[in-house]
């Protein structure tokens, strides 16, 4: 069991640069960052754990300072932008995300926690126990929380039973989905390491056998697909969203649910404009921060 420090890398930002400080992230050490919202002071900060000193060095700075500055100059608001490093005991970043992760119920039916909590669940809800990596997210963001409710709502109509979630991550929907009694459950992400943590996750809440997991990059995928399903989920960056789109609706039953996350609140008109001219209705949103998420029903021929 590895005990040694890690090196924590920061940025500050601004909400509606997460996005972008994401994408800049994976690109330099192969893995997306933890976003912290600090509720008091509104706060926002992207961070990476890194395992080994040798993945930081100043020329990694210099790459990191000079794309979050292109990024604040094609117009986006970057936040300060500021960036630190400093080294952390395993110990102390594992309590900081005691601090940080609370326990949250979903509908009446569905309770997320992590494994230190001692919370119990109510007579008859599911749980879903999940613990942070190093980089990957455990549902507190408001797009996944939107995404967890509808997945909710659509099975307590108990005619939903196939799900398919895009960009599966810590794998935490499709987790939900499985407890939750949907029959069918797969989910993919480009990133090998977001399907290994996924698939650890799925083992340890007793439905890796439920739950399909695997690596595969959208934007290669045939047009249509042999199989539709009944709710997908798409928590993707907006230019996914948009160029990719016929990919993602080749996957949609007819009068299934589709729900997109991951959206700023000034781009979601387009991703509405654009699925709506596809035969797709809106019949719920939230805004919340920075954040716009939908979920639209397949009303086209």
């Amino acid at each position: 069991m590895k005990t040694g420090p890690l090196l924590k890398i920061s940025v500050a930002i601004s909400s509606e640069a997460e996005d972008a400080v994401s994408e800049i992230f994976t690109n330099l050490f192969g893995r997306a960052p933890s976003i912290y919202h600090d509720v008091e002071t509104g706060d926002v900060t992207a961070s990476i754990y890194l395992a080994k000193p040798s993945e930081w060095s100043p020329a990694k700075r210099s790459r990191l300072l000079a794309a979050v500055k292109f990024a604040g100059e094609c117009g986006l608001d970057v936040g300060t932008g500021r960036v630190s490093a400093r080294k952390v005991r395993r110990e102390d970043w594992a309590e900081s995300w005691k601090r940080h992760f609370k326990p949250f119920t979903v509908g009446l039916n569905l309770l997320v926690k992590p494994s230190w909590s001692k919370r119990r669940p109510r007579r008859g809800q599911q749980v879903v126990v999940i613990d942070p990596g190093l980089s990957f997210g455990t549902g507190q963001h408001p797009t996944t929380r939107f995404c967890l409710e509808q997945l909710v709502a659509a099975r307590e109509q108990d005619t939903d039973d196939s799900f398919l979630d895009m960009g599966t991550g810590s794998g935490i929907l499709a987790i939900a989905a499985a407890k939750i009694g949907y029959r069918t459950v797969e989910g993919f992400d480009f990133d090998p390491d977001a399907v290994r943590i996924a698939k650890c996750n799925a083992a340890d809440n007793g439905v890796n056998r439920q739950v399909r997991l695997q690596r595969q990059d959208l934007t290669k995928l045939p047009m249509r697909a042999e199989c539709q399903y009944d709710v997908v989920c798409a928590n993707l960056i907006y230019d996914l969203l948009l160029a990719e789109q016929r990919r993602i609706l080749g996957r949609l039953r007819p009068g299934g649910i589709l729900i997109l996350a991951g959206i700023l609140h000034s781009q979601f008109a387009a991703v509405r404009r654009s699925y709506e001219a596809a035969g797709l209705k809106l019949f719920a949103h939230r805004t919340e921060n920075e954040w716009e998420s939908g979920a639209f029903r397949n009303v086209g021929e």
